[in-house]
């Protein structure tokens, strides 16, 4: 069933009605990227460097180049810390894109199901804002972790197959249910969710491959939400 809605959700990211979407989520997240990187780096450069340089006013004319091989060394580590903020950015803008994702899914794979509703934007990005929040501490607490090794890659799976899970799930589930159904069928299904937030974990950690993670996180868990929705109606007859 997950690996299935894996396959399904990969398989969707280009077909025809995914493919203008696709390159919004792609644009939205690069764009957010840049701006962060830009944000860091100026604020890196307007009031930590002059304060780092009050400790080497002794150095000799020809040391002068320490100054830039330091802020190239910065830039290219908030490159790399970039790369692990791909998850909450993924979280804040994910909500954004499931809707779109989920009706194209709805009408072409299951068009005698119920239509599913929208949820209102504002309500949306609550959620997505919360996510975001979560997201970030947990990123926080695996990058501690980094130095740990072997823990460090248990934590981040772990915490990121959480999260996504969760969001992804319950943005499915409410097009079909109220918040607190939503809520109690993902409980009642913890496992298979968890199982279907690592697949979009392992998916987020892979490079250039992880700018596509809201529309594929999206996709995914639809058809999960589905099949399980089936199941469940399947067992009560």
């Amino acid at each position: 069933m997950i690996f299935d809605a894996a396959y399904r959700a990969f398989s969707r990211l280009f077909t025809p009605p995914f493919r203008s979407m696709l390159w919004k989520a792609l644009g939205v997240t690069l764009l957010l990227l840049a701006i962060l990187w830009f944000s860091l780096r100026e604020l890196f450069l307007y009031y930590v460097w002059p304060w780092l340089q009050q400790y080497m006013p002794d150095f000799p004319d020809w040391a002068g180049w320490l100054g830039f091989v330091a802020v190239i060394v910065f830039s290219v580590g908030l490159a790399l810390l970039m790369a692990l903020l791909i998850a909450p950015i993924t979280s804040l803008i994910g909500g954004y894109f499931m809707d779109d994702a989920a009706e194209i899914i709805e009408k072409t794979d299951y068009p005698d199901d119920p239509a599913g509703r929208a949820m209102p934007l504002g309500r949306s990005l609550v959620i997505s804002l919360k996510f975001l929040a979560l997201s970030i501490v947990g990123n926080i607490i695996a990058l501690i972790l980094y130095f740990f090794p072997g823990v460090n890659l248990v934590a981040f799976y772990a915490i990121n197959g959480y999260l996504f899970g969760r969001e992804y799930f319950e943005f499915a589930a409410c097009r079909h249910r109220t918040e607190l159904d939503a809520h109690q069928f993902y409980k009642q299904n913890a496992l298979y969710v968890f199982c279907g937030g690592l697949i979009i974990a392992l998916f987020v950690s892979v490079p250039v491959l992880n700018l596509l993670t809201p529309l594929f996180a999206a996709a995914l868990m639809t058809y999960l939400h589905k099949s399980l929705s089936i199941k469940k109606k399947s067992l009560s007859q």
